[in-house]
């Protein structure tokens, strides 16, 4: 959480080509405009006002980059990316900043792993369902991708163990975590997995004894292991 509270505002985009190169990991958070994607990113990195919640959802406009590490030294980015899906917007706005958010997702070079906020009460929307497939592929190369169901204070144990089991049967492999800003619940858990895909242990993903294949016939015959 400490590493989190580092977290200060580095620029602002509309488009893509406006953002500058960043060789430190990144991390994209997603997700329906209503889905408390602000309030969560302010909840982890324990600050009220660094990405920008409103009452009217709708209200990020642009790719907000902020940069994470101590001592002034960046190790790792987060990226509020505008959120989908709410009616009130213009066609025309939600058409030009989803065409944004696919073209970051899928192109973006930096890119270590995404976030995608979801109203457990709603689950996982046909948007939700568009933009995972989209990931797919990246997330089957090795992105890291989490799903946070947040207002988790908002159901019951039983209804929160339901919609954790629905929403890993849709994850595509990714893990996911039930959160609530106000009773804090997910956060130190949420916190810790972004610090392990910005800091990743050299030769973690190998298996036990980290020796190389005996032959190059034997290593041809074994699948690659992911990031």
């Amino acid at each position: 959480m400490g590493w989190m509270h580092t977290a200060r505002f580095l620029t602002t985009a509309a488009q893509l080509h406006h953002l500058p190169p960043i060789v430190v990991p990144e991390i994209a958070f997603v997700g329906r405009s209503n889905a408390g994607k602000s309030t969560c990113i302010n909840t982890l990195t324990q600050q009220k006002q660094l990405a920008y919640a409103s009452k009217k959802p709708g209200r990020t406009q642009h790719i907000n980059l902020f940069s994470l590490g101590k001592q002034g030294v960046m190790d790792a980015v987060l990226a509020d990316l505008p959120g989908y899906g709410y009616a009130a917007v213009s066609r025309s706005d939600k058409v030009r900043w989803q065409q944004v958010m696919v073209n970051y997702l899928v192109s973006r070079p930096g890119l270590t792993g995404i976030v995608l906020l979801c109203d457990p009460r709603l689950g996982l929307t046909g948007l939700d369902e568009a933009l995972l497939e989209v990931v797919r592929p990246r997330v089957e190369e090795g992105l890291k991708f989490l799903i946070v169901l947040t207002k988790a204070d908002k159901l019951t144990r039983a209804e929160q163990a339901k919609i954790l089991s629905i929403t890993r049967l849709h994850a595509g492999g990714g893990d996911v975590k039930m959160f609530s800003a106000l009773k804090k619940q997910g956060v130190d858990e949420v916190a810790q997995l972004l610090w392990q895909w910005a800091h990743p242990v050299p030769g973690a993903e190998l298996a036990q004894g980290d020796e190389p294949a005996p032959d190059a016939d034997s290593a041809d015959d074994q699948e690659p292991e992911e990031d």
